[in-house]
């Protein structure tokens, strides 16, 4: 199984030097996992200078989340208890795709069913990898505005609050370090620097 694995869409790269980076061809694949959400599987890899190298994978159907703002520049905000790092995290509604889902529409999606919210203005702002050191999860962030009154329904496994701060002392509390999820941090960053730079 000779193969180099696909560079998914992007932004250019930054900085100076080769178009091509470093690649690593996979000579050997296992999957030891397979669960509900990720899988896990191993590479064998070869370097580019002949070296083998053993590679951990955790695969990931993808992600979306969203910076919802409303008429009064504030955002809309879930807080969940998240049992791996055993806490309730402040985050922006989120979730993953279905098979072959649509990021706009699963964005759409998750923010009914999550905030009890819909939206009629929608922009994509953020396109990244989450922890591309081990896993291939690619999540893609839109802002929404125009809200109104939609229907909510979390998963079952959910138990959600929502609750809305000023976009502005938000994206500040993300920059001083007082929300520590890494996809609210970005998207929180982003929507208010677009936003300010449109006037709001």
């Amino acid at each position: 199984m000779n193969r180099v694995p696909k560079r998914p869409a992007g932004g250019k790269r930054l900085g100076a030097g080769k178009e091509v980076g470093p690649t690593e061809i996979v000579v050997e694949s296992r999957r030891l996992f397979e669960g509900r959400v990720l899988k896990l599987r191993v590479d064998k890899v070869r370097l580019e200078g002949g070296v083998e190298a053993t590679r951990e994978v955790v695969e990931h159907p993808g992600a979306v989340a969203v910076v919802a703002v409303d008429e009064q520049g504030q955002v809309v905000l879930v807080r969940q208890y998240r049992h791996p790092v055993g806490r309730p995290l402040d985050e922006l509604p989120a979730g993953k795709l279905e098979p072959g889902e649509d990021p706009l529409l699963a964005a759409q999606r998750e923010l009914e069913e999550e905030t009890g919210l819909l939206a009629g203005a929608w922009r994509q702002v953020g396109d990244f990898f989450t922890a591309p050191g081990f896993a291939d999860e690619r999540m893609r962030l839109y802002l929404a505005q125009d809200l109104r009154p939609g229907r909510i329904n979390p998963d079952e496994d959910e138990e959600l609050q929502t609750f809305r701060l000023n976009l502005r002392d938000a994206a500040r509390a993300a920059a001083e370090g007082r929300f520590q999820d890494a996809k609210t941090i970005a998207g929180l960053l982003l929507a208010d620097r677009l936003l300010g730079e449109a006037g709001r």
